[in-house]
């Protein structure tokens, strides 16, 4: 059972994000920016589609390499579900306290407001953090070499652009957002 709930909170990452671009769109707002600053960011996709297939591998029995488990424990793997959906439930959480600011990527010609309420008043970067949790989450009930190989890269990938992302609004929010930066911290 833990291996189907961390393949539904896998699935249901992009469907939340997708949704929150679609309804964006309806208002107006063009929420899909991805790779606009950084042609590599198109590496990015098929190794996420590389990662689904090893996650729905490891819970409907499909074929996979490197599918040796470190080890086998229910309780860590309901651990893993519970992280999973926290996780899930901060990025719905994130979701909705964007508003109109969420964008997929840096839109460097039309950004929103700043921020900095809710839970962005605990965590610049939640949507980063839930997707971490998911991610350790899907680790926990998997514990193979490659979903360790995707955290590791993700909280890599997760950080360089969460930098890009900084400098960024330091240019363009100026003291507003080194004062929420001294309030609040980049992660937890």
């Amino acid at each position: 059972m833990p291996a189907y709930l961390a393949t539904l909170a896998i699935a249901l990452c992009p469907i939340l994000v997708i949704a929150r671009l679609i309804v964006l769109r309806r208002g107006g707002t063009r929420g899909l920016h991805f790779a606009s600053m950084d042609n590599k960011d198109y590496l990015i996709p098929p190794f996420a589609l590389i990662y689904f297939y090893a996650i729905f591998a490891g819970a409907f029995g499909w074929p996979l390499v490197g599918s040796e488990r470190f080890f086998d424990s229910a309780a860590i793997a309901w651990i893993g579900v519970a992280s999973c959906f926290a996780g899930l439930l901060l990025v719905a959480v994130s979701l909705v306290a964007f508003g109109t600011s969420f964008r997929v990527g840096i839109d460097a010609d039309h950004p929103d407001k700043l921020v900095t309420s809710g839970v962005f008043a605990i965590s610049r970067n939640p949507i980063y953090v839930g997707f971490g949790l998911v991610l350790l989450g899907e680790f926990l009930v998997f514990p193979s070499w490659i979903p360790l190989i995707y955290l590791l890269a993700a909280m890599w990938l997760f950080n360089r652009q969460v930098l890009r992302e900084e400098a960024f609004m330091r240019g363009h929010y100026g003291r507003e957002y080194a004062d929420y930066c001294g309030r609040v911290r980049r992660y937890l």
